[in-house]
């Protein structure tokens, strides 16, 4: 006889393959019930709904890396005096960038879904709140060096722009890169770029 814990296990397993598959729009909750060989009542015994179901696939692997991010914000902004001084973030970005993608892959299918499958869901607008979030972090951290340096404060479309393209290479990984690690060795060169590129803008 399957235990409860059993059951929820089958129903997330066949409600990730019917998301990655249709979608959220198109996913059905009667489809995945089916193919987990359960009742529709057993779904609503575990999940409130399809809402409930996506969010129990997707929302613990975001708090991870939404974590990640912060207290790598935490940090930067803590070594800010040494930041300006070297005028050199590459360690730093690296670093951070390697971890992120470890979160990525360690959770791939999660978020192939939020990058790809989302629409109709809460989470459809995940990627613009990662920018969101990173953007403010970035124009604190632009003004103070640009403040130190003396230099001209970075207008608020490059903040936008550069912090758009970051979030981009990760979005592009994730779509095209199946590999953690060809990930990293693709982010070893495109840090670099990036890291190059700010401090030029920032330099003072």
């Amino acid at each position: 006889m399957k235990t409860d814990l059993e059951t929820r296990e089958r129903l997330l397993v066949n409600a990730k393959t019917e998301f990655i598959e249709k979608g959220y729009l198109q996913a059905s909750l009667r489809n995945i019930c089916k193919n987990a060989q359960v009742t529709t009542g057993a779904l609503y015994f575990f999940f409130e709904n399809k809402e409930d179901l996506f969010s129990s696939l997707v929302e613990v692997p975001l708090k991870e890396l939404q974590g990640i991010i912060r207290r790598y914000f935490d940090r930067e902004r803590a070594q800010i005096d040494g930041y300006i001084r070297e005028k050199n973030g590459y360690a730093v970005h690296y670093e951070i960038a390697k971890e992120v993608l470890h979160c990525l892959y360690q959770n791939y299918d999660a978020f192939f879904l939020l990058v790809t499958r989302s629409q109709g869901s809460r989470f459809e607008h995940f990627t613009d709140e990662i920018v969101e979030m990173m953007e403010k972090h970035y124009r604190t951290m632009a003004d103070e060096i640009a403040l130190q340096r003396e230099s001209v404060r970075l207008d608020d479309y490059m903040i936008h722009w550069l912090t758009h393209t970051k979030v981009d290479f990760y979005i592009h990984m994730i779509t095209h890169e199946k590999s953690e690690q060809m990930a990293v060795k693709h982010m070893e060169s495109i840090i670099k770029c990036m890291a190059a590129g700010w401090n030029e803008l920032l330099k003072g």
